[in-house]
């Protein structure tokens, strides 16, 4: 695969993941109240219409600070500069480092595409059992998640080729 075409289609998966998480919000927005909810599988799972003012997982929703939006617009573009400049010096062979990058690119650009246009992320994906239940979530904020764990799988279980050293270039050219 050349460096064009892995670009071509890191970008791809970057569109497809902004256009669904677009996309689910939409539908969660129209059919379903604010704070309603419907039961999908019982005592597991259920999509609920909520707004996060807050980070990923409602991280900082509590906080009445008047700053807390900018900040989190800054660094969610600073997050995709950095990501971005990754994704495009990406000359290795590592799919998964594409991959997961281009998850929260496009994770990061569906949240950044809320936050800006109305200052709060519409969030709808409840995981729970009994009385325990993950912080309600959304399709953006998944991506980002399997983004980040395929860069730690990547780092974890990659081969490390060290660089040529210059006695390995001498006898190879010997």
């Amino acid at each position: 695969m050349t460096k064009n075409s892995a670009r071509a289609i890191y970008l791809l998966i970057v569109l497809v993941v902004v256009l669904l998480d677009r996309w689910t919000k939409h539908l969660v927005a129209a059919r379903i109240a604010l704070y309603s909810h419907i039961q999908v599988i019982p005592g597991f799972f259920r999509l609920t219409h909520t707004e996060n003012t807050g980070a990923a997982f409602s991280l900082f929703a509590d906080s009445t600070a008047p700053w807390k939006t900018g900040l989190l617009i800054a660094f969610s573009v600073i997050a995709l500069v950095v990501v971005s400049a990754l994704l495009w010096k990406n000359q290795h062979a590592h799919v998964a480092t594409g991959v997961g990058l281009s998850l929260i690119m496009g994770g990061a650009l569906g949240n950044l595409w809320d936050r800006l246009a109305r200052g709060r992320v519409i969030d709808f994906l409840l995981l729970y059992v009994r009385q325990y239940q993950w912080p309600v979530f959304n399709l953006a904020d998944s991506a980002i998640v399997v983004g980040a764990g395929l860069l730690i799988v990547e780092i974890l279980f990659a081969k490390s080729h060290p660089p040529d050293s210059p006695a390995q270039s001498e006898s190879a050219n010997g």
